[in-house]
C-alpha cells in the first residue's frame, strides 16, 4: 500500500462545492481542514460529508467567520473517506471562502 500525502483547494461561494472526493481503489484519511473567510464581513459556513454520493451528513452546520479569518477544523481528529466519498462546503455569502484540506491517499 502506498501513502500519497496530497492538498486539495477550492474557492466556495453558497452552493455546496465539492472539494475532495477519493478516487476509486483509494481510501483517504482528512488530515486537516482551513475555511479562510475573504470578505470583510462574517459569513456562515456549513461542512458535509457524502458517502458515495448519498444524501450528506453534515460535521459542521451554520458556523460563523469573522471577516478575515480562518477557521482549522478537523485537526487531531481523523476521517476516513472510502472510494466516491466527498467532502461538501457551503457559505452563505458568494466568492467569499477559501478552503485548502491536507489529505492522505491509500492506495
Amino acid at each position: 500500500m502506498a501513502n500519497t500525502f496530497k492538498n486539495a483547494h477550492a474557492q466556495v461561494g453558497t452552493g455546496y462545492s465539492t472539494v475532495y472526493t477519493t478516487p476509486s481503489a483509494t481510501t483517504t484519511v482528512i488530515l486537516a481542514v482551513s475555511l479562510c473567510n475573504t470578505t470583510t464581513g462574517t459569513i456562515s459556513v456549513d461542512v458535509q460529508f457524502r458517502d458515495g454520493g448519498s444524501t450528506g451528513r453534515k460535521i459542521l452546520t451554520s458556523v460563523d467567520i469573522p471577516a478575515g479569518s480562518t477557521l482549522e477544523i478537523l485537526s487531531g481528529q481523523k476521517y476516513i473517506l472510502e472510494a466516491t466519498d466527498d467532502i461538501q462546503i457551503k457559505s452563505d455569502t458568494a466568492s467569499s471562502l477559501d478552503v485548502v484540506m491536507g489529505v492522505m491517499e491509500i492506495t
